[in-house]
């Protein structure tokens, strides 16, 4: 916790939106640890914007430092979410309504939300339960609330997005697993 609280020190402050208590403004399960203004696009999505995806990354990061370089001023990268992975512990650094900069193709910037994972592509010790199963409930919660069929055409890699130079989640991600606790989470949610 110390290296999260020092990341939120290095974080800006102040933003639009926040929770109360440190909470998020998206979903109140995660803390509010915002990037910088220089890393995302204030928009006012979905109007204008549908949100029609969710995209899987992987931070080949750990969470603090993940945390720590969507909060540096000029570093024009974020996603919506971070996920840590001996917790499934949640940071979320840009409002769902806003574009965070995560898919390295602005179209799809503008129609998804981005949730990464602390972890190495090729190392499967980052994959813990917790990492998995506090994700699929996060992504339930947006499919749910965007009304995102939960599919593997609307959940995707980072690696499935046109034009991406990136690998993640990479060949250790277990899609059958996670898309199990998606769906299984997605049918415990309110009509």
């Amino acid at each position: 916790m110390a290296a999260l609280a020092a990341t939120t020190a290095c974080s800006s402050s102040g933003t639009p939106g926040q929770g109360t208590n440190g909470t998020a403004p998206g979903y109140p399960q995660a803390q509010w640890v915002p990037a910088d203004i220089t890393n995302y696009t204030p928009a006012d999505r979905p109007t204008g914007h549908p949100v029609r995806l969710v995209i899987v990354h992987v931070t080949q990061e750990t969470f603090p430092d993940t945390l720590m370089l969507f909060g540096r001023p000029g570093y024009h990268a974020s996603a919506h979410y971070t996920v840590r992975s001996q917790d499934g512990y949640l940071a979320q650094c840009v409002r769902e309504q806003d574009v965070a900069w995560h898919a390295g193709n602005t179209a799809y910037n503008w129609r998804s939300i981005g949730v990464e994972h602390e972890g190495r592509v090729d190392e499967l010790r980052w994959f813990t339960d917790a990492l998995y199963e506090r994700s699929a409930v996060l992504t339930a919660a947006i499919c749910h609330r965007y009304r995102i069929p939960v599919d593997r055409r609307h959940i995707i890699g980072h690696n499935e997005v046109p034009g991406a130079d990136h690998t993640d989640p990479g060949p250790l991600w277990d899609w059958s697993r996670y898309m199990r606790l998606v769906t299984t989470a997605f049918g415990r949610r309110p009509a």
